[in-house]
């Protein structure tokens, strides 16, 4: 093989430098021309070179004052400190990068991301930095933007949301107008500003007509972007001369079904030429407003459905009311049925003593309906929207009575597995009911007394003192008198229960009461069972009525759920085996005898031939004429027979129409 000869050689020499030259001017145009500031430092951080597209950038025209300047100096504020930790993390070997504010040479604002790396000698040492800053300035002032706006409107909800949102947006693009819009109607041709600013003031409500608008297109869904001539595009759109408007901007709002609801769209006196970026931040926000919007629909649709049910809900309740008084004018007292001179003395005590927030013992033997008296109580006093509650203190073992009444902790006593909150606490602002009150073991009538005195207790096995506001209403078939000098009973909770007593009647005080008390819990029974019985045979009803009852309203109504089950027929008979004809009571006093079935006969004193049975509407209308005897057919006023049937006047003259009652003639 034959050897290179020394001008070949040479040849090849100098190919190599030419190209190694040509590489090195190569990467010196390829530094020179960018628009990054690419700069060298020494290990001080002071400035050795930059390329002359820095220059280019920062505005530098001369480089040579520059030249061995501090580099970090340039920063501004927080940024300096920034730099310098940048430098010294570039001379360890690691990277140092920031983001910082510096200024051009002409005082432009300028933001840049800096990265400072370490250059090495051909030994490796550490020999000089390279600094490359690049300029983020646009992308930081859409980012600022950006911030600006959810900023400003991050707590803001309806009305004030669209307000600020415009704002906002106008200060931050900048343009001249911003204003956001909703659909006026179905088929999208109007629009409704809701927030319209102009650099001077805020308005909305405002209605147009979008067919010669630029707004007509994005209305259909499209995204639209006018950069300059936007009065030559719209001519027949004045109000687009009046606000000197160039570009344009409109971005569709839409909902949750895709369909467009309104618009978002700015307007500038100049060219836009930032369109791309100013739509992107306007596409964000057309968002939020679109969910705005349509949460604002939903919340006056809310709005609308919760009126109407507040409206329903008084409509139920002033119908409740009516219906309420109705069924207590036909039965006197809710349940307490009948208008014996007897009866009706006790309903002109509850009426008086009702109101008031004192104790009453309600005295009368068992069956005699002490717990509707109760009832009648509570209904008719302050305390009637509380609860009304209820201890048979009869009912309840000695050992167990406390715990009923004033609650016990857990662990308190063998079983007491949790805590348990006592009738007393429960009644709280309300009335408790102590039926069978002279059943109370004496220990516990001690803190009964306590409670009435002092509205006070601790519940069992605590050492906690609990307040109450209770009304007691108290009740018992027993001569609480007896009880007392027998020692069965405190004198000291005697006299407290003891503050409006209130006799409650037996039935044989109430014969005039027992036809109508038949027929009620006879309508009652049949719904129960099912039967369909239409009236009482008048030799059962005077069969009742000459009865001495000593079960009293309880026992009358047993006999007739019995005799409802037995029944064969459209009419109610009980044998006379299970109710005798006529008593035989000792005790009954000359005013306590059987009233005679001639007594059921017309105010005017004539007596009708008698009956076969007695319905329910034979009762009402025989009562009726009696209050109506009673007030020589006075029907309004405080002592007409409207008040002392507990109805509305009109109504009254209604049911006297429909079942033909009139007035006799002298």
């Amino acid at each position: 093989m034959q050897a290179n000869s020394p001008d070949h050689e040479d040849d090849q020499l100098k190919t190599a430098e030419q190209a190694l030259r040509e590489s090195e001017e190569f990467k010196t145009r390829l530094i020179e021309s960018s628009e990054d500031c690419i700069k060298v430092l020494d290990l001080e951080g002071r400035l050795l070179s930059i390329n002359t597209g820095g220059m280019r950038r920062l505005e530098i025209c001369d480089f040579d004052p520059l030249r061995n300047s501090e580099w970090i100096e340039f920063w501004q504020g927080e940024y300096r400190e920034c730099a310098r930790v940048a430098v010294e993390a570039a001379k360890k070997g690691d990277v140092g990068r920031f983001r910082g504010y510096c200024p051009t040479m002409g005082g432009k604002p300028r933001w840049w991301d800096v990265v400072v790396n370490v250059i090495h000698d051909c030994e490796g040492r550490p020999e000089k930095l390279l600094a490359v800053s690049r300029d983020i300035t646009e992308q930081f002032q859409s980012e600022s933007r950006l911030r600006a706006i959810i900023e400003g409107t991050a707590t803001a909800t309806g009305k004030d949301f669209f307000h600020s949102m415009v704002r906002h947006l106008a200060a931050a693009l900048p343009v001249k107008v911003a204003f956001v819009t909703e659909c006026a109607n179905v088929e999208r041709s109007r629009a409704r500003i809701l927030a319209f600013w102009d650099g001077v003031g805020l308005s909305e409500g405002l209605e147009y007509d979008v067919e010669v608008t630029p707004c007509k297109k994005v209305f259909e869904g499209e995204t639209c972007f006018y950069s300059n001539e936007l009065q030559r595009l719209f001519p027949e759109e004045k109000e687009l001369v009046d606000l000197g408007a160039n570009s344009y901007i409109g971005i569709p709002m839409l909902g949750a079904d895709a369909q467009v609801i309104g618009h978002l769209a700015v307007l500038d006196t100049e060219p836009m030429d930032n369109g791309p970026r100013g739509m992107d931040v306007l596409k964000i926000f057309a968002a939020r407003a679109g969910a705005e919007l349509e949460r604002m629909r939903a919340e006056a649709g809310l709005r609308v459905a919760f009126a109407e049910i507040e409206k329903l809900k008084n409509r139920l309740y002033a119908e409740n009311v009516y219906l309420q008084e109705e069924i207590r004018g036909e039965n006197n007292f809710d349940e307490i049925v009948g208008d014996s001179p007897a009866l009706r003395a006790v309903l002109q005590q509850i009426e008086r003593v009702a109101p008031t927030d004192a104790t009453v013992l309600i005295l009368g033997e068992t069956g005699t309906g002490k717990e509707l008296v109760a009832r009648a109580l509570h209904h008719r006093s302050a305390r009637s929207d509380r609860p009304l509650v209820k201890v048979n203190c009869g009912a309840i073992s000695a050992g167990l009575v406390e715990s009923e009444l004033f609650g016990h902790i857990k662990g308190a006593f063998t079983g007491a597995l949790d805590k348990r909150i006592g009738r007393f606490e429960l009644a709280d602002g309300g009335t408790l009911f102590l039926d069978e009150v002279g059943e109370l073991p004496l220990e516990t009538q001690v803190k009964l007394l306590r409670v009435l005195q002092e509205g006070e207790f601790e519940p069992v096995g605590s050492s906690k003192t609990v307040k109450v506001d209770v009304r007691i209403i108290a009740a018992t078939n027993r001569n609480l008198e007896d009880e007392l000098k027998a020692g069965r009973f405190r004198a000291d909770l005697f006299y407290r229960l003891n503050v409006l007593p209130l006799h409650n009647p037996p039935l044989r005080e109430r014969k005039p009461d027992i036809p109508q008390l038949a027929m009620f819990f006879l309508s009652r029974a049949s719904r129960r069972f099912g039967r369909q019985i239409d009236g009482i045979g008048r030799e059962t009803i005077e069969r009742m009525v000459n009865y001495h009852w000593p079960g009293n309203i309880r026992e009358l109504q047993n006999l007739i759920e019995r005799g409802v089950v037995m029944a064969s027929g459209p009419v109610l008979t009980i044998d006379s085996g299970l109710l005798p004809a006529a008593t035989n009571d000792p005790s009954l006093t000359k005013s306590q005898s059987p009233i005679p079935a001639q007594s059921l006969t017309q105010p005017d004193g004539q007596s009708s031939q008698p009956p076969q049975s007695t319905s329910i509407e034979d009762l009402e209308r025989q009562h009726i004429l009696n209050i109506l005897s009673q007030t020589q057919w006075v029907i309004e006023g405080e002592k007409g027979a409207a008040k002392m049937l507990n109805l509305h006047p009109n109504t009254l003259r209604s049911r006297l129409k429909k079942m033909g009652i009139q007035r006799p003639r002298n």
